[in-house]
């Protein structure tokens, strides 16, 4: 039985995010959170949270099994825009330019390896 966890209005834009995302899909949830927590990348830690709270689901849903001895995969995960924030900058000549400040959503699915 699968688990879902999601994250919300998370503000990095949604392309960093999906470099991570990519980088994760399919692979084993142990491995996967071994690879979040060690990477470099700032959205890294949101995304370590959100695989963990994922894989603590999937144990509550499934009472009497643990996550280690059913080998979790990560089964889905996407990355969805979320709310623009629009702002102004000054710019030369009394002009302005926009400034987007972008967020995302996230959805993880995770799964026991059939």
């Amino acid at each position: 039985m699968e688990a879902v966890a999601k994250l919300r209005n998370y503000p990095t834009s949604p392309r960093r995010m999906r470099l991570l995302a990519d980088e994760i899909r399919g692979m084993a949830a142990e491995k996967a959170l071994a690879l979040l927590e060690h990477h470099p990348q700032h959205s890294s830690t949101p995304l370590y949270k959100l695989l963990k709270s994922a894989v603590n689901n999937w144990e509550q849903k499934n009472e009497g099994k643990s996550a280690a001895d059913a080998n979790l995969v990560v089964k889905t995960i996407f990355v969805d825009g979320a709310r623009t924030l629009k702002r102004m900058l000054p710019a030369p000549q009394g002009r302005a330019y926009r400034l987007r400040k972008r967020s995302n959503h996230v959805t993880i699915i995770v799964d026991a390896k059939n």
